[in-house]
């Protein structure tokens, strides 16, 4: 795909972008296409260094505002924070993209903690609704914007490893139409639904699991960072 190209049809400029999950992977592609289309973007993760890497990069590529704020969406105090720091810098939220996510491994489901529960929830589901929540009454109160979750399709296929994080990202579900229809008319609310994607996490797959993805997907393989641009443009 030529995010270059594409990103010129769909134009953002004047946009403020929030970008959780940003520094790397389909969060860091979609920031890159953002910043391309001529929006001021945000990147956010927990790590204020991986933030300020990928911002650097964006920034040096796309000639566009992009600067990198640490946050663990899970911490409702860190999401509220988050969001005033990005309306202190650019006074507004145009587009909240709801990337962050986690799916840590387990032996059995026996073995899954109260705690790893609680982290995946947090990270997936819960932290995804208090942005929302913070961003979407300012969002309604204001111009207007565009709140874009992401989801996975273990939300409606999971798989025995996903079991929390599939039971999570079904919320994400539920939680979009939610919002479609509270901060309805000036605030579009919509999800994304990928499948398996070629990022950082898939250096963990070993040739089984490759080859089981390809014969589940119809197009034979995993998808590319890149591709997934096209429908995040369009939505924001």
């Amino acid at each position: 795909m030529d995010v270059e190209s594409t990103a010129q049809h769909f134009r953002l400029d004047g946009k403020v972008i929030l970008v959780t999950g940003g520094s790397r992977g389909l969060g860091r592609a979609m920031s890159m296409a953002f910043a391309r289309a001529g929006a001021s973007v945000v990147v956010s993760s927990r790590k204020q260094a991986g933030c300020d890497e990928a911002a650097a990069e964006i920034a040096a590529e796309t000639g566009q505002t992009c600067v990198g704020v640490a946050c663990h969406v899970g911490d409702w105090d860190d999401c509220d924070r988050l969001v005033d720091t990005v309306y202190e810098r650019f006074g507004c939220i145009d587009v909240l993209v709801n990337n962050a996510g986690m799916s840590p491994l387990y032996e059995s489901l026996t073995s899954v903690s109260r705690e790893l529960w609680d982290k995946v929830i947090g990270v997936n589901l819960a932290g995804p609704f208090r942005l929302a929540a913070v961003v979407g009454e300012r969002m309604a109160a204001g111009e207007g914007g565009s709140i874009i979750n992401v989801s996975s399709t273990a939300a409606v296929e999971p798989g025995a490893a996903e079991v929390p994080y599939g039971a999570a990202k079904a919320g994400v579900h539920n939680l979009t139409r939610a919002l479609a229809r509270v901060y309805a008319p000036k605030v579009r609310t919509n999800c994304i639904m990928p499948g398996p994607f070629l990022t950082d996490i898939s250096d963990a797959w070993n040739d089984d699991v490759k080859a089981a993805i390809n014969r589940m997907v119809p197009m034979g393989r995993a998808g590319e960072p890149e591709e997934i641009v096209g429908v995040a443009l369009f939505l924001a």
